[in-house]
């Protein structure tokens, strides 16, 4: 049978700054976790290295030397793989639901003078922070590829971080509370993963490809995010195109954030039932 766990009453005349404190809370206990894996930092900068120096450099001769728009593959790659870094561990960051539920912590919280979007609102922030640093660290990587930075590309690459880690958590987390097992959650996120990777646009260009592969991309929000992060490194000659139209960016970040919103009030509804 589910139990509907309602929130104290004693939070319904809370203030914004009582609000605002307790999502801190709860994202600061995501960043101490994280903090408490370095395992997790090291595998989250590894594996994008490996795709950008082993397979970049593997797949760059099949490409040419005109290689895309004029920029090589390991350039053109170069975003694709920090978006990638965000998206992985951003749909990962959700397991701390349930990690939280699978040890009984999760029913503490929901008992807790908190609402519950107060709490979805925190393990959202904190898996952003956690995801945003993971991928805006291999910007250093960026000599190595030849990609140039300025200050402006930068604040334009981490204002596109923060819209995809918004939208990639919040799949995360509507996946993640209904899930009792760390086991179940580790299995649909590796089916999930690939898919989503490899439809983004973050490995190949999405142009001239068949009408029911481009549909599969269009409906894919990881794309959006690949397109802002390749447009704020590599310019708008690598815009996304869809068919015979290049999406806008306003088109991108309403996408993310629709989607990311949308996504984040599905998953407070679930997450007060508990069974």
């Amino acid at each position: 049978m589910a139990i509907e766990i309602a929130p104290s009453t004693a939070y319904s005349g809370g203030s914004v700054r009582h609000t605002v404190r307790a999502v801190g809370i709860v994202a600061r206990r995501e960043l101490i976790r994280l903090r408490r894996m370095p395992g997790r930092v090291i595998s989250g900068f590894a594996q994008p290295l490996l795709y950008l120096l082993v397979l970049g450099a593997g797949l760059a001769n099949l490409v040419g030397h005109g290689g895309i728009n004029g920029a090589t593959y390991q350039q053109f790659i170069f975003p694709g793989v920090i978006a990638m870094s965000v998206i992985a561990s951003s749909l990962f960051a959700a397991i701390a639901i349930v990690w939280d539920r699978e040890f009984g912590f999760m029913r503490e919280m929901l008992v807790a003078p908190v609402s519950r979007a107060v709490l979805v609102g925190g393990k959202a922030a904190g898996g952003i922070a956690v995801a945003v640093t993971q991928g805006f660290v291999l910007v250093v990587l960026a000599p190595l590829v030849d990609v140039h930075l300025s200050v402006a590309k930068v604040v334009e690459l981490l204002g596109a971080l923060l819209l995809l880690a918004y939208a990639m958590t919040a799949i995360g987390i509507l996946l993640a509370s209904r899930m009792k097992r760390l086991e179940s959650f580790q299995m649909v996120m590796a089916l999930a993963l690939q898919p989503m990777v490899f439809l983004s646009g973050a490995i190949f260009p999405l142009e001239r490809l068949p009408g029911w592969f481009a549909a599969l991309c269009a409906l894919n929000p990881a794309a959006y995010g690949v397109d802002l992060a390749r447009r704020a490194l590599l310019g708008s000659d690598f815009a996304l195109t869809i068919g015979d139209h290049v999406v806008p960016i306003w088109a991108d970040v309403t996408i993310l954030l629709v989607v990311g919103s949308a996504l984040l009030v599905a998953a407070t509804k679930i997450l007060g039932t508990v069974e």
